[in-house]
């Protein structure tokens, strides 16, 4: 099925939009300053419980989230420069993106709340800006394989959740 008509694509791109939760642009700036970071890899904890670990490229301040372990193995994927022989859930939803002529153009690491971090993929649709909630690995994951800068909020650089993470 092609989609030419802008009209076509929105309606086929709707449904998906509106089935997760979007954060409005205000949620985002609150988050206050972001800190572009980097993936500085994948890694098992003492307890074996995956962790990624990111760092400020500003002032070298990390953070460190954990992680399922099938996040892991779709971090740390195109951190090998590694293609899948069969595309992984991050691979099909970029594919769905592309088909649609929507861009991710960041991924933002939002929020600490309840243990739980926070994050917001930022997308470009027709020159329009759409926010949609996101699993911080998830963001991450999609942000690696287009290049699109990874953010967090300065706070979460000084902030680290307690030992009983869910």
């Amino acid at each position: 099925m092609a989609c030419s008509s802008p009209a076509a694509r929105w309606i086929l791109l709707l449904p998906l939009l509106l089935c997760v939760a979007t954060p409005s642009a205000s949620e985002v700036q609150q988050a206050g300053t972001l800190q572009e970071m980097e993936v500085l890899g994948v890694t098992a904890d003492g307890r074996g419980q995956a962790q990624i670990l990111l760092r400020s490229k500003l002032d070298k301040r990390g953070l460190s989230m954990a992680i399922d372990p099938f996040a892991a193995v779709g971090i740390a994927l195109p951190l090998e420069g590694v293609t899948p022989p069969r595309p992984y859930t991050h691979d099909l939803i970029l594919d769905l993106f592309r088909r649609f002529h929507v861009t991710l153009t960041k991924a933002v690491i939002t929020e600490l709340k309840d243990n739980t971090y926070y994050a917001t993929l930022v997308l470009d649709v027709d020159g329009r800006e759409v926010l949609v909630d996101s699993r911080p690995s998830d963001a991450v994951a999609l942000a690696l394989r287009v290049n699109a800068p990874i953010l967090a909020a300065e706070g979460l650089l000084n902030a680290q959740p307690s030992e009983t993470q869910p």
